[in-house]
């Protein structure tokens, strides 16, 4: 395991979370995690949270700590759901989340479960599956974007250097963070492009 990462702000603040070993997962830095939640600063408070391919579910973890009302955790790896659960479990966070052990794809082009949709989602595949990232935002601009509540924010964490398309269906992108290596790109749907 890699060393403990802190959640940042919030209930849960200066708590541990762990890390899966290994190349396969990449935890999102306590640094973007910083910024990608100082962006969404005034949207976080008693959102709906889909965290896709949540790894160690720092990201998700940290969105619970800041105020969103429900968070649901996609990730299909088995060291990775390991660990997920056992941060949740530490936390005391299991009763007040949802854990789907599929793929992201799958998730998306399932059955809608009559829900509210999701006001925030979060997405950080590998760096290298670009056909992941082409993917999930199409269907999130299409055929899954009854996901997506009115004003909902879609963000996709990359590579610097990788490029992601402006626009995937009726997405369209907002805004582009980058930070060393990293970069975030802000999505939001066409008929409320003034988002983010």
């Amino acid at each position: 395991m890699l060393g403990p990462m802190r959640i940042i702000a919030g209930d849960l603040r200066s708590r541990t979370l762990q890390a899966p070993t290994g190349l396969a997962t990449r935890p999102t830095s306590d640094r973007l995690r910083e910024t990608l939640f100082n962006v969404l600063a005034s949207r976080i408070e008693g959102a709906g949270f889909l965290d896709l391919y949540a790894g160690s579910g720092a990201v998700g973890i940290e969105a619970l700590s800041r105020g969103a009302a429900r968070v649901v955790f996609v990730e299909r790896a088995a060291p990775a759901l390991k660990v997920l659960r056992r941060n949740l479990d530490r936390l005391g966070l299991v009763s007040r989340v949802r854990v789907q052990s599929e793929s992201a794809v799958a998730v998306l082009r399932g059955p809608r479960t009559g829900s509210a949709g999701f006001d925030l989602v979060f997405l950080d595949p590998p760096y290298d599956a670009h056909t992941e990232y082409a993917t999930v935002l199409a269907l999130l601009g299409g055929e899954a974007a009854g996901l997506l509540a009115p004003g909902a924010v879609v963000i996709a964490e990359h590579r610097r250097k990788g490029q992601l398309e402006e626009c995937y269906g009726m997405l369209r992108r907002t805004r582009l963070l980058k930070q060393g290596d990293a970069a975030l790109s802000f999505y939001a749907a066409e008929r409320n492009a003034g988002a983010a």
